[in-house]
């Protein structure tokens, strides 16, 4: 299961929600809604007839989808397009208050389920209450307020266009759509599923536990088996602020879309490569969601806990900054610099001493940074400002990371950039690339290059170090294309903040010109200092800026991320 089984709302819940009610929620806007379908409004020529609790008469799916939807072990060839927000497969539902998933003989995609209320037409209050058209009054075109579907071979799209609440209430809008698209691949009966949402503005009806559109037991959005084992509740369902979730979130990075695989007839994990809190202090609190067996979810950590430096970071995940962070001679670590305590004669050119008796920068006098950032020439820096990582690596709380470590793909697709794309096999590649077996495109001047070796990868025909460009963490070097930590005791550690190795010295993480091992020399920084900004004590070293611009050429070269195909 994607999520932990929702609770209805509580009676403190409810009068928390009740005593919010005089403070106008904002409204959101935020996904597009399809069109183009035919019609009225460009939804379709199918809709239902003003009512409150009604469904639509049978709508046969395989002119859509010729082998049905497999859906949770069961094969669906017809479905029913309810009022309140869903649509079911055993047959219409009336029910106008949500049940928290799962719910037994009930299979069920929910892009809304909530008391929808179409009655309203033009400031009349007509139709009919718990109506199943079959047959029924034909679609009567309503110009808002309205339900509506279409088919097309690989499509089915259901729009809830601008619907008010019960009872009659049109004061407050949601407008959503429910998108069913044909898998690109996979096996027969495999689709995919997008919820997009346009306007947001109302919860609860009236009899629901309501006031004004809020409180009570609210919408829930998700997926339900009914098998009273397998569902997917969207975070926030049957809550106070899921309307507001729904328009302004995403789970693809895309404002008020939602999208989800439904493979082997299970609702497969939708965001792998998420960022995603484990819970865990210091630097190994953030992490990615990976992909657990059929449709689970956990939060991996991108940085493991290192031994304590001096920079600001719980680098050892025990809950406290840099306690015990080593520092040369008879410096100390404050605020995740190595300083000197002051001394009864002066501090030194460029430095003051502060109330705490430490020589700091005199540009950081009074500067007080966030929790995270230490203060460098005046401005606070965080562990990863200026790092330029490897190639295929992105910084993560001072730390250089493959972001496709460890990522769990479905065979449809493939880790890219940290998060899981189309293979190469079902979204073709741009011009000027080509399809490789590994489900990534690669630029043609590559695609008949023999391999390169580890840590190098091949640009315009040609392999190239991993580490041509990168400037790594501070107290680390680039070697065979990771960053590492610099051997206590080298000269590398002795020589200053602002020491540069000799040329084709491999401890020192010299930069690779494609295997010469001849780069240009790479800076290196004590433990727990970072790169000094112009006009402080100690100027950067003087190849800097030439590295600086071979990483934005090594960068430019970098094909830039596909995006995953969506419903159109």
């Amino acid at each position: 299961m994607l999520a932990s089984r929702p609770l209805a709302a509580g009676l403190a819940a409810a009068c928390a929600a009740a005593a919010l009610l005089a403070l106008a929620p904002p409204a959101y806007a935020q996904a597009t809604l399809l069109s183009g379908y035919g019609g009225t409004l460009g939804y379709g020529t199918e809709c239902l007839y003003p009512n409150d609790d009604g469904s639509s008469a049978v709508v046969d799916l395989l002119p859509a989808f010729p082998s049905g939807l497999l859906f949770f072990g069961a094969v669906q060839s017809s479905a029913y397009v309810n009022t309140n927000g869903n649509i079911t497969f055993s047959g219409p539902v009336s029910t106008f208050t949500p049940a928290a998933f799962p719910i037994a003989a009930q299979p069920m995609i929910a892009p809304y389920w909530g008391d929808v209320d179409i009655r309203n037409t033009g400031g009349v209050c007509m139709g009919g209450a718990g109506v199943t058209c079959s047959p029924c009054t034909p679609c009567l075109n309503p110009s808002e307020n309205g339900v509506w579907w279409y088919l097309e071979p690989g499509l089915m799209v259901v729009t809830w266009d601008r619907v008010g609440y019960y009872s009659c209430h049109n004061n407050l809008r949601m407008a959503f759509q429910l998108v069913l698209t044909a898998a690109g691949c996979g096996g027969a009966g495999d689709f995919d599923v997008e919820f997009r949402y346009n306007t947001c503005e109302w919860e609860t009806g009236d009899a629901s536990g309501g006031t004004g559109g809020f409180g009570g037991t609210e919408a829930q959005a998700g997926f339900d088996a009914g098998n009273l084992v397998d569902f997917v509740a969207i975070p926030g369902s049957m809550s106070p602020g899921i309307a507001a979730t729904l328009c302004s979130s995403s789970n693809v990075g895309l404002t008020g879309v939602w999208q989800f695989e439904v493979r082997s007839g299970a609702v497969i994990c939708p965001d792998a490569g998420m960022p995603c809190d484990t819970g865990n202090a210091g630097v190994c609190a953030g992490g990615r969601t990976n992909c657990v067996g059929m449709g689970g979810l956990e939060c991996v950590q991108d940085v493991s806990p290192t031994s304590e430096q001096c920079d600001a970071l719980d680098n050892d995940c025990n809950g406290m900054v840099d306690d015990g962070a080593p520092c040369p001679g008879t410096e100390v670590c404050a605020g995740g610099n190595c300083v000197t305590p002051c001394s009864e004669f002066f501090c030194g050119p460029g430095l003051v001493c502060d109330v705490s008796g430490l020589c700091i920068e005199s540009s950081c006098a009074g500067v007080t940074c966030p929790a995270g950032e230490r203060c460098d020439g005046g401005a606070c820096v965080g562990a990863c400002d200026g790092v330029i990582c490897p190639f295929g690596q992105e910084c993560r709380a001072g730390s250089c990371i493959d972001v496709c470590a460890g990522l769990t793909c479905d065979s449809c697709t493939v880790c890219e950039d940290g998060a899981c794309v189309s293979r190469c096999e079902y979204t073709p590649c741009p011009a000027g690339e080509t399809c490789q077996a590994d489900g990534l495109c690669l630029e043609d001047a590559c695609a008949g290059v023999v391999p390169c070796a580890a840590g190098f990868h091949c640009v315009g025909g040609a392999c190239v170090d991993d580490c041509l460009g990168a400037v790594c963490p501070g107290g680390q070097t680039c070697v065979a294309g990771g960053c590492v930590p610099i051997p206590a005791g080298s000269d590398a550690g002795a020589g200053g903040p602002d020491a540069a190795v000799a040329p084709g010295d491999s401890g020192a993480g010299t930069s690779s010109d494609g295997g010469t091992g001849t780069g240009a020399p790479r800076p290196i920084y004590r433990p727990g200092c970072g790169c000094r900004t112009a006009g402080s004590q100690s100027a950067p070293p003087a190849g800097l800026l030439g590295l600086a611009l071979v990483a934005l050429l090594v960068v430019a070269l970098r094909r830039p991320p596909r995006t995953p195909p969506r419903p159109r």
